[in-house]
């Protein structure tokens, strides 16, 4: 399987716009063979609590369409994130989307302090995608809550992608605590990070890739959209960016 997280740089508010990104990531990557494809937190929106609620999606939100069809027809598996409308408030949710599959939610349960104002907990922990391997999926806070871990290893997860939106303070303890949980559970781990102004901060980039030794094996710099793709059969890696095709 190769599995791909992208690095967007999202456009506060301008969904359009952020879809627009979004096709270009899904073709640099699937152009590079890529089966699986997974985006920053809130990446159609930007992260932008204040917003959240003025720009929710609907579960079967007909401008998520076009995704599906792709989807249907490149035979991908993407996760893009978006703010979801909920009977009782507004969750930060990763959409997934499978070839020929109804569409599902995995919406963050465990939120930061700063989001509650804005944001409800996703109900239930659901956020586990196949078998052989199974791809667990964290929200950006998560990754620090030791339950929602205990989930992930409990539920039989083998590969962990964590999907956030983060400055650089925030990319650096990500990185240490990324690192450990792939080293302690030999387990590769991704994580899918934005770039440029964020609800109140510069997001940093940096996403990243761990081998199952908790060996940093590559990483995107703090300032240019693109891909990394990792081969979980053969462990090649693969990193490329947007715009000015800078590659390594």
């Amino acid at each position: 399987m190769r599995i791909c997280i992208a690095q967007t740089g999202p456009v506060k508010g301008d969904i359009q716009q952020n879809i627009g990104k979004h096709y270009a990531l899904i073709e640099l990557s699937a152009s590079n063979g890529a089966d699986v494809i997974i985006f920053p937190e809130l990446s159609l929106t930007g992260y932008a609590p204040r917003m959240a609620k003025k720009l929710a999606f609907n579960r079967n939100d007909k401008r998520l369409d076009t995704f599906q069809k792709i989807a249907d027809h490149r035979k991908l598996t993407l996760g893009i994130g978006i703010p979801t409308r909920e009977k009782s408030g507004t969750c930060i949710s990763m959409v997934i989307m499978q070839p020929y599959k109804a569409r599902s939610i995995y919406a963050k349960k465990y939120l930061h302090p700063d989001e509650e104002e804005y944001f409800i907990p996703g109900e239930g922990l659901n956020g586990i995608m196949g078998s052989n391997p199974a791809i667990a999926f964290a929200i950006c806070y998560e990754i620090s809550v030791p339950a929602h871990l205990s989930h992930v290893i409990q539920s039989g997860g083998s590969i962990y992608i964590a999907s956030v939106a983060k400055s650089e303070s925030g990319v650096k303890d990500a990185v240490e605590r990324l690192s450990h949980i792939a080293s302690q559970y030999s387990m590769p781990v991704l994580m899918s990070n934005c770039i440029g102004p964020s609800g109140g901060f510069l997001a940093a980039g940096s996403s990243s890739i761990w081998n199952r030794a908790g060996i940093l094996a590559a990483q995107l710099n703090e300032r240019d959209e693109g891909i990394l793709l990792i081969d979980t059969e053969t462990d090649e890696i693969i990193e490329k960016y947007l715009g000015n095709n800078l590659q390594r």
